[in-house]
């Protein structure tokens, strides 16, 4: 019997109705559940060969058991080691050289110093710092918020220098982005599952939570949607995210990347709406299916992205990594 097990925090409409749908399936061999942990022992394997991730982001303890199940052969969607070591800057930054549009942004070191270090840990960093290349750079207004993530918590939007100062003030240890503001002309969000099932979605970022999934707003032609699902999928299929949302601002028919770092999304019924949802729910369904019948005892059944599987190849050639293009299938 293959073990789909799904891992989740206080939300409930969507895995229980995930869990629901694969056993409804009936799929032979293959059983879903939430999955239950009563010890974590090293090097041991885990009774799960598919785990859906959808926690670990704000659990520790969940990410480093998460780590010992994929050693072990369970294939973790997302792969645990990725997420770890992914945020948003390096996000931008790769996002450049897939040549995908994204806002222009800088990194700024943290207001406060770290807990152990002093003014000898930064010796080099310049202070003050370069502002003003910076602000030429981005432009105002701008958008201050961290690098690391954490939804709309510590975003701040900034029209003036003064202001942006006054804020950076507040922010303590966090590592932020400085980032140009892209007004918008229209806004779409994409569910990206498994690399293969895409969902371009009309969103309004400045409505209340529950109604920002709005339908026939934007009137988007279809080479801007062809754009948007281009771009969407050479991001996750670069970054190797099983389940991911990539959020696109268009100015002037451009779409920018704005935010792709998103591998455990509000997926909540009374977020997304209902046919938002049962799709969300059928391709979620089907990737842990296919994942479960994929699965090979004793292997990596991790999903590794083009950029870390270039990175590889280039060091092992001793060539330069090479700029990235979408693969067929980064599982292969």
């Amino acid at each position: 019997m293959k073990r789909i097990g799904i891992l989740h925090g206080m939300e409930r409409s969507f895995p229980d109705a995930l869990i629901q749908r694969i056993n409804e399936k009936n799929e032979p061999g293959i059983v879903a559940e939430l999955v239950k942990i009563d010890k974590c022992m090293q090097g041991e394997a885990t009774d799960y060969h598919v785990i859906l991730d959808r926690i670990s982001q704000d659990v520790p303890f969940y990410r480093a058991f998460l780590k010992n199940a994929a050693l072990n052969g369970t294939a973790v969607l997302n792969n645990p080691f990725w997420w770890s070591a992914d945020e948003k800057f390096f996000n931008n930054c790769l996002a450049t050289r897939l040549g995908i549009p994204v806002p222009k942004t800088c990194l700024l070191p943290s207001n406060q110093w770290p807990d152990d270090t002093s003014e000898a840990s930064f010796r080099n960093l310049s202070m003050p710092l370069d502002w003003d290349s910076m602000f030429q750079y981005t432009g105002l207004p701008v958008y201050m918020k961290p690098h690391a993530g954490g939804g709309w918590k510590n975003v701040f939007q900034l029209d003036t220098k003064d202001g942006f100062f006054q804020s950076h003030q507040t922010t303590g240890q966090l590592v932020m982005l400085l980032q140009e503001e892209i007004k918008f002309d229209s806004y779409f969000r994409v569910y990206c599952i498994g690399l293969k099932d895409i969902r371009i979605m009309e969103y309004e970022p400045r409505n209340p939570h529950h109604l920002r999934y709005v339908h026939n707003k934007f009137n988007a032609d279809q080479k801007l949607l062809d754009t948007i699902y281009d771009y969407s999928m050479r991001l996750c299929e670069a970054l190797g995210y099983d389940f991911n949302t990539v959020e696109f601002a268009v100015r002037d028919g451009i779409p920018y990347a704005i935010d792709f770092c998103n591998p455990a999304p509000d997926a909540d019924l009374n977020s997304v709406g209902q046919e938002n949802f049962d799709w969300v729910i059928e391709s979620a369904a089907n990737m842990c299916i296919r994942r479960a019948k994929a699965h090979k005892e004793n292997a990596d059944n991790l999903t590794w992205g083009t950029y870390m599987k270039n990175a590889t190849l280039g060091m092992a050639s001793g060539n330069p990594i090479p700029r990235f293009t979408p693969s067929e299938n980064v599982n292969q």
